[in-house]
């Protein structure tokens, strides 16, 4: 059978205060990884967003250059054809 012990009364003290000191960190500790959690997740989204826009952009440049180049090579075809026909009435 275990006899009791006699603790410092300086002993008990100490311990009584880091266990309340734990205790009123954990509401700053919890809502300071919510925060973390929160803004990490923010950044990613703003990250994706921005990507997903340099690559929607990309798309667009890469669809204008091609219907600017078919235009442009559509009129030169004209030009041909009209220009074979002149030759041709000759």
């Amino acid at each position: 059978m275990a006899f009791p012990t006699a603790v410092n009364s300086q002993i008990t003290d100490s311990v009584t205060q880091v266990n309340t000191k734990v205790v009123g960190d954990s509401p700053a500790v919890a809502t300071t990884n919510l925060y973390l959690a929160t803004s990490q997740a923010l950044s990613n989204a703003a990250h994706n967003a921005t990507s997903n826009q340099q690559q929607a952009y990309m798309t667009m440049q890469a669809a204008t250059t091609q219907g600017v180049s078919s235009l442009l090579q559509l009129g030169t075809t004209i030009t041909g054809e009209a220009s074979e026909n002149i030759l041709d009435s000759k």
